[in-house]
């Protein structure tokens, strides 16, 4: 067994795949997607998670024009929203969400904020105050955008944050932004996080009396 300790002032969270497991979904739309379009599913879902849904269509099909991976991402979003069948909390998300509520933290992720209510909420999830939807950025994850957005609006410095998060996408931006980053489940363990936790049963929060988190973090 080994032991991390972080220090931070806030904390910023990704959604899918670190608070809600909602791969169930995720792979129902997007294999429906990739057959459509004559391309290999396993291979479309090994680069969705953490992009907005536009990122993906143009990192897979390069040649397409982007107004047509605009209008597809809209429809993406929309059946994602109405299918929340198995979209579960990830283990101790539901402690986890309770032990920071009175801290600073934000929400960013690249769902619009219609997708990010439905899941949270099929989760039975607490949705943070603070939050960074796909509307509210100009780059999609892997561009920090969204979590030097998420830092600003809580008021903090990029070096006083950690970010968690499950994708490759996702530990890219956070890294990017000059942020800790702690990798969340199985996707996040080979992509070199400052520390990797399988669920968020691992995590212990302490508040200290200057107002800082002290997370506690069991990485077995």
């Amino acid at each position: 067994m080994s032991a991390t300790v972080l220090e931070a002032r806030a904390l910023l969270l990704d959604m899918d795949g670190t608070l809600v497991n909602s791969d169930a979904v995720v792979e129902r739309c997007w294999r429906r997607w990739a057959l459509r379009q004559g391309l290999d599913p396993e291979a479309t879902l090994r680069v969705v998670h953490g992009r907005q849904g536009y990122a993906t269509m143009a990192a897979l099909l390069p040649d397409r024009p982007m107004e047509q991976n605009y209008a597809e991402n809209r429809v993406m979003l929309a059946e994602e929203t109405a299918d929340t069948e198995g979209v579960v909390p990830i283990g101790g998300a539901g402690a986890f969400m309770a032990a920071i509520a009175a801290l600073p933290h934000a929400l960013v992720t690249s769902a619009d904020e219609a997708l990010a209510q439905a899941r949270m909420a099929a989760a039975a999830l607490p949705v943070p105050e603070v939050r960074v939807t796909a509307e509210l950025v100009g780059a999609s994850k892997p561009d920090p955008e969204g979590f030097l957005k998420g830092a600003a609006e809580l008021g903090f410095d990029p070096a006083d944050c950690v970010v968690f998060e499950d994708s490759e996408a996702g530990i890219t931006a956070g890294r990017a932004a000059g942020m800790r980053i702690v990798g969340v489940g199985p996707r996040a363990a080979a992509l070199a996080p400052d520390v990797h936790v399988y669920d968020l049963t691992r995590l212990r929060v302490e508040t200290l009396a200057d107002g800082s988190i002290r997370l506690h973090v069991d990485a077995r």
